[in-house]
C-alpha cells in the first residue's frame, strides 16, 4: 500500500455518484465516510463552530468567529483547506474548557446535525455492518453525535491541543485531516493486516486520496435542494436537546442574532415588566401590543366559589417553559398560584404569580398542595421538567390522589430565535431568552374537566389517572407519550440527575434543578 506522501490527486476525482451505490446485502461491509457535504447535506462547518462559540463563549466569542470567517473562507478556497479550518478552530476553541466543549457536543450539536443528514449517504452508511468516519472537523465536536445517534464504530477527526484542561486553539500533529493527512489517518487505522474498506464516501477533490484506498468509492454531489432524512428514520430519536439558539447559525443568521440581542434584551425587559406590573386581566392585551401572541382554545372553568366551600381546580399542564403557569394565568385573566420543583431566585422575584416550591417529600408536598387548593385554583406541571420536542415525559401521579377537580391544559409555544429553557445554563435567564424572540407565541388549550368516573374517588389508581391525562394532552397536541423522567433528561444533557445539594445552612432539603 502506498504511503500518504506518495499519493496524488491525478484524475481520481471521477468517481461514480452516491446514487449508483447499492445498499442491499452490505451487512458485513465496512464503510468510511466524510462528514460535511457527505453525511451532512451542508458543505460548510461554520454553523457548528458557531454553535460551540455561542453556547460556551457567548455572543462575544460568536462575534469573533464571525469577524474571522472571511479570512477563514479566503484561506480555505484560495490557499489551503487546512489553513481555513485552523482559523475556525482557533477562533472557536482557544481558551475553552474541554468539558464545556464536550457538553455542547453531547447536548446541543446532535439536534442540528440530525436535521441535515443526507438521505443517500445515510442509505448506504446505515446498511453497512461496520461504520467509520473520517473528518476534518475536531473529533471532540462530532464524535458524540456520530456514535450515539448514527451508530458509528470509529470516528477519526482533527485532534485539538489541550493545556491544563483548556483548548489552546491549535491542532495536534499531523494537523487538520484533509487530503494526505486524511488518507494517512485511514492507513494508520487499517494497519498492515486489515483489509481495505469496502466503501468510501466523500464529496470533494481532496477526499479522492482516501477514497483510492477503498474497494468501492463514491462521491456525493452538492445538492442543497435534497430533503434531509426525517427524524422518524433515525436509529435514535432526539427527545432531549439543549442550547439557546433555535435556528442553525449560518453567517447571516449569526450576524442577525448578534445585532438583535441588545434590542431583544430591552424588549424582553419591557415585556416582563408589563407582565409583572399590570393587573392580570390587562396582561393579555399588553402582550399582544408588545408582539407576544397568546392563543386560547377551549372553555376555561370559572373561579372556585369559596363561600360555598368549593375547593379550587387543579390545572394539569404540559411543560414547555417555566412560563407555562404565567401564560395560563394570562389566558384566564387571573393569577393562578403554581407549585414547582425548582425556580431560580430571579424568576421568583419577577414572577407575577405566587410560586411554591415542592420539597420532593411526598407527604409534605401533598399536605401543601391540599392547603393551596382549599384557598383556590392551582397549577402544576407533573412532568417535573420541560421538553422541547413533541414528546410528553412521564406524569407524576401525586396530583391525582389529592383532588378530583382536575382540568388538563395542553400548552405549546413557538420561538424563532432563542429557546426559553436550559439544562446546562443559568435558569434565571430562561424568561429573558423567551421574551427576546421577535414574536414569541403561546397556545393554551383547555380540555374538558376530568369526569368523576375516571378519578381516584371512583376507584381508579393514581397512576391510571396520570397516564390517562398524559395521553389526553398528547392527543390534543399530536405529541408522543414517553416514560422518560427529568432524571433521564439531565443525564442526557448535563451528565447528572439534576439534583443539586445545597448547603444545610441555607436550605434544609436538596433542591432540584430544573423546571
Amino acid at each position: 500500500m502506498a504511503k500518504p506522501e506518495e499519493l496524488d490527486y491525478g484524475d481520481s476525482f471521477n468517481f461514480p455518484t452516491i446514487d449508483k451505490c447499492a445498499s442491499i446485502g452490505r451487512e458485513k461491509d465496512t464503510v468510511v465516510a466524510d462528514v460535511d457535504g457527505t453525511l451532512l447535506r451542508g458543505r460548510s462547518s461554520f454553523p457548528y463552530f458557531a454553535l460551540v462559540a455561542f453556547e460556551v463563549g457567548g455572543v462575544l466569542r460568536l462575534l469573533l468567529l464571525l469577524l474571522l470567517s472571511p479570512l477563514a473562507g479566503f484561506l480555505y478556497y484560495y490557499v489551503s483547506e487546512s489553513a481555513g479550518i485552523r482559523v475556525l478552530i482557533f477562533a472557536t476553541f482557544a481558551g475553552m474548557k474541554v468539558p464545556s466543549i464536550e457538553s455542547v457536543a453531547r447536548a446541543v450539536l446532535p439536534k442540528f446535525y440530525s436535521g441535515d443528514l443526507h438521505p443517500e449517504t445515510w442509505r448506504v452508511f446505515s446498511s453497512c455492518g461496520r461504520r467509520c468516519v473520517l473528518t476534518a472537523n475536531p473529533r471532540i465536536m462530532v464524535e458524540a453525535f456520530l456514535k450515539d445517534f448514527l451508530g458509528a464504530d470509529m470516528v477519526i477527526g482533527t485532534e485539538i491541543c489541550v493545556y491544563k484542561g483548556r483548548s489552546t486553539g491549535f491542532v495536534k500533529s499531523p494537523g487538520v485531516l484533509v487530503g494526505k493527512n486524511k488518507a494517512g489517518a485511514l492507513m494508520k487505522m487499517l494497519g498492515d493486516d486489515e483489509e481495505m474498506p469496502d466503501i468510501g464516501l466523500g464529496d470533494r477533490k481532496t477526499d479522492s486520496l482516501f477514497l483510492n484506498l477503498c474497494k468501492e468509492s463514491y462521491m456525493v454531489p452538492p445538492n442543497p435542494k435534497v430533503d434531509p432524512v426525517s427524524q422518524d428514520k433515525l436509529p435514535k430519536p432526539i427527545v432531549f436537546h439543549d442550547g439557546r439558539l433555535v435556528q442553525k447559525p449560518t453567517p447571516f443568521m449569526a450576524l442577525l442574532t448578534i445585532l438583535w440581542i441588545p434590542v431583544g434584551f430591552l424588549l424582553a425587559c419591557l415585556r416582563m415588566a408589563a407582565g409583572a406590573l399590570l393587573p392580570m386581566p390587562l396582561v393579555y392585551y399588553a402582550f399582544w401590543a408588545l408582539g407576544v401572541r397568546v392563543y386560547i382554545k377551549g372553555t376555561p372553568p370559572p373561579p372556585a366559589q369559596k363561600s360555598s366551600g368549593q375547593t379550587g381546580v387543579l390545572f394539569i399542564c404540559s411543560h414547555r417553559t417555566l412560563l407555562d403557569p404565567i401564560f395560563l394565568s394570562t389566558a384566564l385573566g387571573r393569577p393562578i398560584p403554581a407549585v414547582t420543583y425548582s425556580l431560580s431566585r430571579l424568576s421568583e422575584l419577577i414572577s407575577p404569580i405566587k410560586t411554591v416550591r415542592l420539597t420532593r417529600d411526598r407527604a409534605t408536598d401533598a399536605s401543601m398542595i391540599e392547603k393551596l387548593l382549599e384557598k383556590g385554583d392551582l397549577v402544576i406541571c407533573p412532568e417535573g421538567t420541560t421538553c422541547r420536542e413533541p414528546f410528553l415525559l412521564r406524569f407524576s401521579a401525586l396530583f391525582a390522589e389529592l383532588t378530583d377537580e382536575v382540568v388538563p391544559v395542553a400548552m405549546s409555544n413557538r420561538m424563532s430565535m432563542f429557546h426559553g429553557t436550559t439544562a446546562r445554563g443559568w435558569k434565571g435567564m430562561d424568561p429573558f431568552y423567551f421574551f427576546m424572540n421577535p414574536s414569541p407565541a403561546y397556545e393554551v388549550t383547555f380540555l374538558n374537566k376530568l369526569p368523576y368516573e375516571l378519578t381516584c374517588s371512583a376507584g381508579k389508581s393514581s397512576h391510571d389517572v396520570a397516564n390517562y391525562i398524559q395521553r389526553l394532552i398528547a392527543t390534543s397536541l399530536s405529541y408522543e407519550c414517553t416514560s422518560f423522567t427529568r432524571k433521564d433528561k439531565y443525564r442526557a444533557l448535563a451528565g447528572n440527575d439534576g439534583t443539586v445539594v445545597e448547603k444545610p445552612a441555607k436550605l434544609a432539603a436538596n433542591k432540584i434543578m430544573g423546571c
